[in-house]
């Protein structure tokens, strides 16, 4: 019955009349629906495609006096027909808060947020909201933010602990054994921002920390990443840049390793033709592991941005994947062309090969082709896509299935709705 009492709860509160306040409740419904013939990884022949649909239900409620902003979101993740039929309980638990912060005004532009919250910063490569996926991503941290004219700076402070575990509570210990890709114990993380212009520049300095139990009880294992995003704009022309640097500890399933000058760096330019039509051309390196030792490695990852608008829709890489692997080298180029004010296709080519060379030699690992399609009608949009990956030999080796058992055609397509219902505003 939680569910059923958190939204009641939120009704509730939209009936309360609000003086000197502001009251918003909007929510967001997105069915979307997928044909996955190559989705993520290389499929055998023969084996059968797989097709499903899934739906993200969101109910937000905000609240902002004078002193303090609060703000909850509600979401559940439904995959169609996952649930028996009059099943007395939800058997996949994906109902949750995703949202729940305050946010209080400390005057000369100093605020700070706490609560569960989503940390988004420049393009998303390292701190990201997922968008994409439906469950999405979210942090439980501090945040102390501080912004005036054109600089901003974010700091942020997470401690997590899973008071299920004895362990973590009845023994009054600390050790944190929630698990999962990159799930830290702490993050300690400062975003600074200024605008010059046509230009732009962000300093991202981000420790994380890990539950490290190979090296005794209640240590961590820290991970540095530090960096810089530039963008520039003016007319027609824009550029874009990222330079990251990792060092310290990572952990890569149970095992933990010493990252030794992983780094990543990418270059973007993008050109409007004309109001239909914008092109763009731009690369990305990452870099691989190319250390001999067991216990060290050279790979970078992009921890917890939106990896999915990078490298390829089809997510062959760095998407609960390619961890401590042989890195990448993106070439791509895009075109975009927009229709009219409601429509617009996006149409996206890039070339795949490893940083590091693969065990026979092979660096070469393919080319993916990217479509998408958005229209906007009144109140809702379409959003329709559809992938194919050409492989070439280092990616067969790369995914451990053979050219001659894979199946000659790899490709992705779907289709998705948005509805976002303002109830009150």
């Amino acid at each position: 019955m939680k569910k059923q009492h958190l939204i009641f709860g939120l009704l509730l509160l939209a009936c309360i009349p609000f003086a000197q306040a502001q009251f918003t409740l909007d929510g967001q419904i997105r069915p979307r629906t997928e044909y996955r013939h190559g989705y993520g990884t290389l499929i055998p022949s023969g084996v059968e495609p797989g097709y499903g649909i899934s739906t993200r239900a969101r109910l937000n409620a905000g609240f902002e006096t004078g002193s303090y902003k609060a703000y909850i979101s509600l979401q559940d993740v439904l995959v169609w027909g996952e649930n028996r039929q009059i099943k007395p309980e939800d058997a996949n638990n994906t109902f949750n808060v995703f949202e729940a912060w305050a946010e209080i005004k400390l005057g000369e532009g100093w605020t700070t947020k706490l609560g569960r919250q989503v940390l988004s910063y420049d393009d998303q490569r390292i701190l990201g909201g997922l968008d994409w996926a439906q469950q999405g991503r979210n942090h439980d941290a501090g945040l102390i933010k501080y912004k005036k004219n054109n600089f901003a700076l974010d700091v942020a402070l997470a401690f997590n602990q899973d008071y299920s575990d004895p362990s973590g509570f009845v023994s009054q210990g600390n050790e944190y054994n929630t698990t999962g890709f990159f799930t830290y114990k702490t993050m300690y993380m400062a975003h600074l921002h200024q605008d010059w212009g046509d230009f732009s520049g962000s300093l991202l300095i981000m420790n994380n920390g890990f539950q490290n139990d190979a090296a005794g009880l209640n240590d961590i294992a820290n991970l540095q990443t530090v960096g810089v995003h530039l963008n520039y704009g003016k007319g027609a022309f824009s550029l874009a840049g990222n330079l990251y640097l990792q060092n310290g500890e990572a952990i890569y399933g149970t095992n933990y390793k010493n990252v030794k000058a992983a780094f990543l760096s990418s270059l973007d330019f993008g050109f409007k033709v004309s109001k239909a039509v914008g092109l763009g051309l731009g690369a990305e390196i990452i870099s691989g592991n190319d250390e001999a030792s067991l216990d060290d490695t050279g790979a970078f990852f992009p921890l917890y941005g939106t990896n999915h608008k990078f490298n390829g829709f089809m997510d062959y890489f760095y998407v609960g994947n390619h961890a401590n692997s042989v890195g990448l080298v993106d070439v791509h180029v895009s075109a975009n062309f927009n229709f009219s004010k409601t429509s617009s296709l996006l149409v996206k080519a890039l070339n795949f090969s490893g940083e590091q060379e693969l065990p026979s030699g092979e660096k070469s690992l393919g080319t993916e082709i990217d479509l998408v399609y958005t229209k906007k009608f009144d109140g809702f949009a379409l959003n329709v896509g559809y992938s194919q990956m050409f492989a070439s030999d280092g990616m067969y080796e790369l995914k451990g299935v053979s050219e001659d058992v894979a199946s000659g055609v790899q490709n992705w397509a779907w289709a998705m709705l948005v509805f976002k219902p303002k109830f009150i505003n």
